[in-house]
């Protein structure tokens, strides 16, 4: 039973930030591409960041770079997502994602064969 939950969406204003995480089961933790999935609403789904669990690599698309922070806790299989200077741009729905391999990078996660999704959590930036 595989699950990953997500938590710490909200509202902001601009210019804050918010803490998302992401607590895997049900499958083993190492060696797995792990990150965070976006859908605007309207728009096409995005991989944003992804953390590879063996390494510690990490992967982030342009447009987050340098405000969005992935890490992880290895010991509690958990996936942390630090979002500094906000913008409205970020409002989405945020969905922790999975996928195994021994590849990684936010274009991997995001594609759907094979992969897990969270349920989502919303960031609303205003």
């Amino acid at each position: 039973h595989v699950q990953l939950v997500e938590s710490g969406g909200g509202s902001v204003q601009a210019g804050g930030s918010l803490t998302l995480s992401c607590v895997v089961s049900g499958f083993t933790y190492s060696s797995q591409c792990i990150g965070w999935i976006r859908q605007p609403p309207g728009k096409s789904h995005e991989g944003i960041a992804a953390i590879y669990t063996s390494n510690a690599n990490t992967y982030y698309t342009d447009s987050v770079k340098g405000r969005f922070t992935i890490s992880q806790d290895y010991a509690k299989n958990t996936v942390t997502l630090l979002m500094n200077n906000l913008t409205p741009e970020d409002t989405a729905t945020y969905h922790c994602a999975a996928r195994g391999g021994t590849a990684c990078s936010t274009e991997y996660l995001a594609r759907a064969d094979p992969s897990y999704w969270g349920q989502g959590t919303q960031v609303t930036v205003s």
